[in-house]
């Protein structure tokens, strides 16, 4: 499935966008493989669109390994989910030469990809992946991109009840570390399908540190 063109935008077949394919072919579920080319594509299409110089095989790896975290392979219980998924970019890019600035870039972009705003003042591969995973979960900038492209990214990499599907991948893969979800936005994923969970309130912790005052 490497090397091809979709909407125009030509998919990374360099050895390592390659072993990226199959590293998250494997380890991932369709769904979330599908979205994940989703993310490359919708993410190169914003940034053609906006004239960003950004590195399609950094973005490539950014956008395939963002939702690593959610994966049974890859997903921890001590911290966010952004975070296995981003540590596993590194590590792999860091395995295959790339180190230095470039895997922090890669790193930071998946770090940050739930986090509003702040990334689309980054790096332009950092910026787009946030910009891709938006388009296709949330619909943010669905009318940047022409209809005939969204029907191409989607003939290529179907989204069959998308909604309810991600949305239950985002509970399998982070209900195990609530307390994870202080603050970003999964965490309204657990208040929609976890019962009893509670999320955690800034005030109160605020109010309840150590300081007397």
């Amino acid at each position: 499935m490497t090397g091809e063109s979709i909407a125009g935008v030509r998919i990374p077949d360099s050895a390592l966008a390659r072993e990226a394919t199959e590293l998250v072919r494997e380890a991932a579920s369709p769904l979330l493989f599908d979205h994940s080319r989703r993310v490359f594509l919708f993410g190169a299409l914003r940034g053609r669109e906006q004239g960003l110089d950004f590195d399609p095989e950094l973005l490539y790896v950014g956008a395939m390994f963002h939702d690593l975290g959610l994966t049974e392979r890859f997903r921890r219980t001590d911290q966010r989910f952004e975070i296995d998924g981003a540590d596993e970019a590194r590590r792999f890019l860091n395995a295959h030469g790339v180190t230095g600035e470039p895997a922090d870039r890669v790193w930071t972009g998946i770090a940050l990809h739930t986090t509003p705003e702040i990334p689309l003042h980054m790096a332009p591969e950092v910026a787009l992946i946030t910009r891709g995973v938006e388009l296709d979960v949330l619909g943010i900038g669905y009318h940047a991109v022409s209809g005939e492209q969204r029907e191409a990214v989607v003939a290529a990499h179907p989204r069959p009840d998308f909604k309810n599907r991600i949305l239950a991948a985002f509970t399998e893969g982070v209900k195990d570390r609530p307390e994870t979800t202080f603050g970003n936005v999964k965490a309204d994923v657990l208040a929609h399908y976890v019962p009893g969970f509670r999320r955690g309130d800034f005030v109160e912790v605020v109010k309840d540190s150590d300081w007397p005052e």
